[in-house]
């Protein structure tokens, strides 16, 4: 291989310049726990019904499907000698999206509050997706787990934080916790406001304190061949036009079913997402036979089609790992408040008591995953990274499972311990297999592409969830739990066959 070609050695790092460069995360979790545990709340005040709150939330998975894989590839091609490569995205990204989270709470209708999450959303992406790469830019293979393990470190400590301010201010502050009519409370306005801070501050400081190394000669050397034709475009151009129009017409089927059945509108949000799919392509493979293959809508999807083998792998672990997590983050009140408290009365004591509980448990799992972070690259060391996955997940697995066998309700405590463990592994040990089998040059861009395998469990569990519930499970919500379980297991067992072509023990 010509050494122009060769990428180059990265020096390890200290722990205080891997502690710089992921510090942002903790800023961007704090906007994203926000945002999570109240906009529905937001929503409700300003007048939203319940049915609606799905459509409304959409902004979340569309905005991640479409805005992560572009900001990854354009910050691959991006370079300035001031700013680097990742920090320019990670910096306007923090200022667009602290701006939304002041303006969140000051929404004076349900459209203002509608539109300011999509831009809320859209921004915070545009920061959190580089953030990914930056690990693979700027640490070698042997610090990877633990650059993805400090962000996850970060990521549990901004949940907990983040979720109990409204709670901190009411009862360490004594600022009201009611809103005014048609308007949010105080406590909800400046827990966004100490948000939009943190979001802010935090980010800047990985900015300022991180330098980025310069592109590799090899990184040149992609834009110039991005300049000239593809590889044999007469064949690309019909493959992009064959499945362009599956995608598209598969979308607009599967719109015209849920609006004939009038049930299970979060299909929708399916729908829509595989129309784009397919409405891509076919743009693709118009501008090849125009002649403008060298456009970057063109490079994106061909490059989709020539994933690594080890990111497809990958990718259906994720799959039954999201979905396990969403069937957790959906169904575990009511499975709680009906199994454990004994009542489905949303306005009496028992159920108030069980949510709550939810909600304490959700921290602890949190603040659970952000110590586990710290110790998965030690076993990660003395085994492997697909190995330590693998328990991570068998332990998530069995603390879902263990719900049915649990009538003391702080025995969930136990249960939560090995949820923490695996919430710390999901957001770590994938993107450390995955990073070492990607292009250097295009790495923003695949891990762009990686969040689909998030989304789509995410719009699934939405739509299907409810349907096994109705029509499986005879309406318990404690079996929904015992199947995320289940399918966290399954994802272990699928992580055993992930073989990197990057086998370094950290």
């Amino acid at each position: 291989m010509d050494s122009s070609t060769t990428p180059t050695v990265k020096p390890k790092l200290s722990f205080w310049q891997i502690w710089n460069m992921s510090f942002g995360f903790l800023g961007i979790q704090f906007g994203f726990a926000l945002q999570n545990a109240n906009t529905s709340r937001i929503f409700t005040t300003l007048g939203s019904d319940p049915d609606s709150l799905a459509l409304y939330w959409a902004a979340a998975p569309i905005t991640g499907f479409l805005i992560q894989p572009i900001i990854g590839y354009y910050s691959d091609r991006t370079w300035s000698p001031t700013w680097g490569r990742r920090r320019p995205y990670f910096a306007v990204g923090a200022i667009l999206a602290s701006l939304g989270l002041i303006l969140m709470p000051n929404s004076y209708s349900l459209w203002m509050a509608v539109g300011v999450l999509w831009i809320m959303d859209a921004s915070i992406n545009v920061s959190m997706e580089p953030f990914r790469a930056f690990v693979g830019d700027m640490l070698p293979p042997s610090q990877r787990t633990t650059g993805f393990a400090m962000q996850s470190f970060f990521i549990g400590i901004g949940a907990v934080v983040a979720s109990f301010l409204p709670q901190i201010f009411t009862q360490w502050f004594n600022i009201s916790n009611t809103p005014p009519p048609g308007g949010i409370s105080d406590s909800v306005k400046y827990s966004f406001y100490i948000g939009a801070f943190m979001l802010f501050t935090a980010v800047m400081w990985t900015v300022f304190s991180t330098k980025e190394y310069p592109p590799e000669p090899h990184h040149d050397d992609l834009r110039n061949r991005e300049k000239r034709k593809i590889d044999d475009e007469a064949g690309t151009r019909t493959k992009m036009q064959q499945i362009g129009f599956v995608f598209l017409v598969i979308g607009l089927v599967l719109a015209w079913i849920v609006n004939m059945l009038e049930k299970e509108n979060e299909l929708y949000i399916l729908a829509i997402l595989l129309s784009i799919f397919g409405i891509v392509h076919l743009l693709a493979s118009m501008y090849i036979s125009q002649g403008r293959s060298y456009l970057g809508l063109v490079h994106m999807v061909k490059d989709f089609h020539s994933m690594p083998k080890t990111m497809v792998q990958l990718a259906i672990v994720q799959f039954f790992s999201w979905f396990a997590l969403f069937s957790m983050w959906i169904y575990t009140t009511p499975a709680v408040t009906s199994y454990i408290y004994n009542t489905n009365d949303p306005n009496s004591a028992n159920y108030n008591e069980g949510a709550n509980w939810v909600g304490s448990l959700f921290g602890i799992y949190n603040g659970i995953a952000a110590v586990a972070a710290l110790l998965l690259p030690i076993l990660a060391k003395y085994t492997s990274r697909r190995v330590t996955h693998f328990v991570a997940l068998v332990c998530g697995g069995i603390g879902l499972i263990s719900f049915i066998f649990v009538s003391n309700p702080d025995m969930l405590l136990v249960s939560m311990i090995g949820v923490g463990i695996a919430w710390a592994s999901i957001l770590s040990i994938p993107y450390a297999m995955l990073s070492g089998s990607l292009p250097p040059e295009k790495m923003g861009y695949y891990m762009g592409v990686f969040n689909f395998f998030i989304v789509i469990p995410q719009i699934l569990a939405s739509a299907v969830l409810g349907f096994m519930l109705r029509n499986l499970f005879g309406g318990q919500t404690i079996s929904i739990i015992v199947f995320g379980g289940v399918c966290m297991i399954i994802a272990a067992l699928l992580s055993l066959r992930v073989r990197s072509s990057e086998e370094v023990k950290v």
